[in-house]
Order: C-alpha cells, then structure tokens, then sequence
C-alpha cells in the first residue's frame, strides 16, 4: 500500500481490546453448552432441510482448561460476503490472531473476491506481514467481497472438492443474513458428507437488521451511522443556515429502518420516516405524502420554508400497496425471466409485466412516475430482491409533495415556498475506518470465531455480547446458525433464510423517538455530531450507538 494517510498510520498502533475470558488463549477457555435449540420459526421445515445441523445447542466461553486447544495444526479459511461494512479486516486480525496463539502452525487463506473465490479455488495465504498494512482500516480490499451464492448441487460439490484440494479444515464466513443462511448450508452439506469441516459465520450488515437476544448489533453499523450522522448534521447546518430549502435524505437500508433511526437520534431532524411504522398502520403512499405536507404546512406558517426528511432506503417495500406490487412483480418477473429478457427496452417490460399484474396493481404501476416505475423494472439482486437502492424514493415523495402543496395553494390553504435538494448516502459509509468500537467488536468476532473453530464447532455463528459494558466485560460463544432461521419466498420459491429484525415499534429506541418527533418536526433542535473521533476522552471515543443503549436499557 503505497499511500497511506497520515489516520491510517496511527491507526495501525491502535491495539483492539479483547473481552477478558478471550485474553489468555485458548488452552484457558473452557467450552459450555447449553440446552438444545430450535429455529425462530417454521420448526418443521428447517429441521428437515437441516437435519444434520438442526438444535445445536448454544455454546458459551468461560475461563477455565481446554485440552482440545492443543490438538494438531488447523489450516482455515475466511471470505466475505455481500457488502462492504467498516471492521471487515480487524475480523480476519482477529481470526488469524486467534489462531496462531492457540498454534503457531496454525494457517489462515482469504478466499477472493467473495465466495466466487470458493469455488475458483483462488485465495491468498495470510501473513502476519500482509496484514499489518490491513489492521483497523476499513473496506474489504484486502481480499475483496461478493454477492455469489453458493446453491446448486454442482456448486456444492466444487466447493467440496476445492476444499479438500486446498487441505482446508474449515471455513468462516463473513456477511449479513443472507451470506449467513448461506453458510448454514454450506455447514448443512459438509456435515452430511461427513467430512469433518467447521463452518462458521461472524455477523456483518451496516443495515442493523442481522440481531436477535445473541447478536446483539451487526458489525459495521455503529461506524456506519456516524459517517452518516456527519453528513446530515451537516446539512441540518446548512438548512438552518440558508432556510430556504427543503432536504430529503435516503438512507441505505433495504430491509429495515435502523440507520435512518439511528441517524435520526443522532441529528434530530424535522422528519424521520420509519418503514415499520408505515407498514403497521397500512399506510398508502398518498397518507405517507399527506403527512409530509403537514410538517411542511405548519413550519410555513411559522415562517420556516426549510427542513430536513430522513427516508430509509427500503420505505417503498414498507408501503403496503408498493410492497405487494414489488411482491407480486418479484413472482412475475421470475416466472417470466425468459420473455422478459428477450424485451429490449424498458417500455416493452413494463407493457408485457403490466398485462400479467392484476388489474388494480397494473392500475398501481401505470400511475407511478416513470422513473419509479422503470427503477421497479431493473434486475433483482442475486438473492432475488429488488435493487431498492437503484429505486429513488426520495425523488418519488418530492413529486407527489409538490403535487399536494400545488393544489393546496390553489386552494388557498398553503402559501409557502417548497425548494427541494435531494440526497441519497449509502456507500459512503460502507468502507470508512471503523470506529473504536467496531475496530475492538470486529476484532472480538474474529478471535472468537477462531475459538469456534479450534473447539470444532459447525454451523455456528460468533456471538459477543454485553456490547454496553467495556470491551473487557463481553461475553463471547456462538449460537446456531439455524435458530434464526423461517423460511420466506425468494424467486417465487419458499427457502430457508435467517429471519431479518426490523424495527421494534413496541421497543425502547422506537418508543423514545415517538416522545421527541412532534417536537424536532416544528423546531430546529438539531444536532451537528461531526466525524468520528479516534483519539481524545472516552466519551466521545468510545461511544456506541444510541438504539444499542436504548434497547440495552430495557433488559
């Protein structure tokens, strides 16, 4: 690495902190299991997809002797999966760490570019030297990510057989839901042809929607939400500053409204939209719109011809009527991928998708703007959903707000001014330099991950938790892969996925939001929480994230 800031250096000598019953080694953490465990739901289905990995039983370290820490030289593999998100390379630090402390023949290979890399058999070995120039930086750069997804008979079979080829005994998969549903099959598959293979995962999503009671936030998400909180102080700023235009701000967040929360708590803006509140209201696009023109109706007669709108990514899958029009369209468009590909231009899908809706969705589509509606058109993901950070939402709601203020003001019931500035901040907090907190969470996953692994555990993913204590006082395991799990439909086709964990609308974060919205829609109580800060008191360091204390608090 040829350039590297004058940041980077420094960060090189920070030193992540380990949770105390990890800081011994291994032949000191002593394994303890727990009762037998089943999935979140669907109980039936799972177990009978996994039947050799099903009700594996919660594991917990704890200080103690471990004789099987001492067995012969493992060689593992670790890739990443799915997006980028701040602490990737301090989880492979942790790992290979973890490893040559419990032996120094111990090896660790990055596979590369995702797990594309899996079954072109290309990797790196990782050395210590390698990864100096990689520890507390962020991005996957050091051997890149991907979005392939290892499903077919034939691609399991080649994994099975680059994974022998290679001498690996197991394998650790970075990544978020899907990438770790991903890794329950894999572990599913090698378990039953009984090759003795450790598949383990470690919990990675800024989007904050891979948690439950074990993982108690995904990694990346703290960092992520700062970076994103810098850039929307920052225009709270400005529109305080200028008060003249209205700023509407999507969030990445496919799945879920956790950034846009968090964000929200941390800047305080005129209106922060929570996709899980529209959708148990059963909110329809136009009540979302009329809800928006009274903010902007009540600040206009107070003189404030400005504000801020936080919108989470995914909100038009929150919107009941948008969110059947994508389901039904996922099912069309996989049902027709044929036809539909051999249409050249955008126009004629939409015509040949529109005769296959029913008659009130069809009705649905033809009304949307055509942006919207070609953006509803683009290719899914490989996991079968729509792009919605290719759908801009914010523009969607700037048009219809002003089509609402147009005709009240011809009514005489609006007489202000509606300037609007788009934004849309999602990769930009995908790779930023992990926070303190990320930098020792990350690094915590890894070593633990490790431990997994030389105690021989499969289908499991690194949990450490008790996050709102200091780094020393976490609690560190692993809980099954498959407790998380029910099964969805993805292609049009029921499948096995770890249940993804929206927005809690009866849960502490939420209901703390609910206190304060009136108050932020018609005041300018903002909050400029500037960029991340590596060095200084510990209060501003080593802070975490506002929905972590919130909903610690509850317990």
């Amino acid at each position: 690495m040829a350039n590297v800031s004058e940041l980077q250096i420094e960060r090189r000598k920070f030193k992540p902190v380990l949770p105390d019953v990890l800081k011994n080694g291994s032949a000191s953490i002593k394994l303890v299991k727990g009762k037998a465990t089943q999935s979140v739901a669907d109980q039936d289905e799972i177990k009978e997809i996994f039947k050799n990995i099903y009700g594996l039983p919660e594991v917990r370290f704890k200080k103690g002797t471990n004789a099987v820490a001492a067995k012969k030289a493992i060689k593992v593999a670790v890739v990443l999966s799915g997006g980028q998100a701040p602490g990737g390379h301090n989880v492979i630090a942790g790992l290979f760490d973890g490893l040559k402390e419990a032996n120094s023949e111990n090896t660790l290979i990055g596979y590369l570019g995702g797990p594309s890399g899996i079954l072109e058999n290309k990797y790196k070995e990782i050395s210590k030297e390698l990864l100096c120039e990689y520890r507390n930086t962020g991005g996957f750069d050091f051997i890149q990510s991907g979005r392939t997804k290892i499903e077919t008979p034939e691609q399991f079979s080649l994994t099975k057989a680059n994974l022998l080829t290679s001498k690996v005994d197991a394998l650790v998969v970075v990544g978020g839901d899907d990438s770790n549903t991903n890794a329950a099959m894999i572990a599913e598959y090698l378990k039953k042809e009984n090759l003795g293979k450790c598949v383990v995962g470690v919990p990675k999503t800024i989007d904050g929607d891979l948690k439950n009671k074990y993982i108690e936030t995904s990694f990346g998400f703290d960092t992520a939400t700062k970076i994103y909180s810098e850039l929307v102080g920052n225009i709270c700023r400005d529109v305080n500053s200028a008060q003249k235009y209205w700023h509407f701000v999507r969030l990445m967040g496919r799945s879920a409204s956790h950034i846009t929360l968090e964000v929200g708590f941390k800047t305080q803006p005129n209106i922060v939209l929570v996709g899980e509140e529209i959708l148990s209201k059963n909110m329809k696009l136009a009540k979302v719109v009329e809800n928006i023109v009274d903010v902007i109706i009540r600040r206009s007669q107070a003189g404030k011809n400005f504000g801020v709108v936080l919108v989470p990514e995914g909100l038009i899958e929150f919107i009941p009527e948008m969110k059947e029009l994508i389901s039904v369209l996922n099912d069309t468009l996989a049902e027709n991928a044929d036809a539909v590909a051999k249409l050249s231009s955008i126009r004629d899908k939409k015509e040949f998708v529109c005769g296959k809706l029913p008659k009130e969705l069809s009705d649905l589509m033809k009304s949307l703007p055509a942006d919207i509606a070609s953006q509803l058109m683009l290719d899914r993901d490989p996991h079968g959903n729509v792009q919605v950070s290719l759908i801009e939402t914010e523009k969607l709601l700037i048009e219809m707000v002003h089509k609402k203020l147009s005709e009240l003001k011809k009514e005489n019931k609006y007489k202000g001014k509606f300037s609007a500035i788009t934004h849309f901040f999602g990769y930009e907090g995908r790779c930023g330099i992990p926070s303190n907190f990320d930098a020792n969470y990350t690094y915590a996953l890894g070593y633990n991950a490790a431990m997994l692994v030389i105690n021989g555990l499969t289908g499991y993913l690194s949990s450490v938790r008790n996050l709102v204590k200091s780094p020393e006082q976490w609690e560190c395991g692993g809980i099954p892969l498959t407790m998380m799990m029910n099964i969805e439909r993805r292609h049009g086709k029921e499948k096995p996925v770890i249940q993804k964990a929206l927005v809690d609308l009866d849960g502490k974060p939420f209901k703390e939001f609910v206190k304060n919205r009136d108050e932020w829609a018609v005041s300018e109580s903002y909050i400029f929480p500037g960029p991340i800060q590596y060095f200084g008191p510990a209060d501003v360091t080593d802070m975490m994230t506002r929905t972590l204390r919130y909903e610690q608090s509850e317990k």
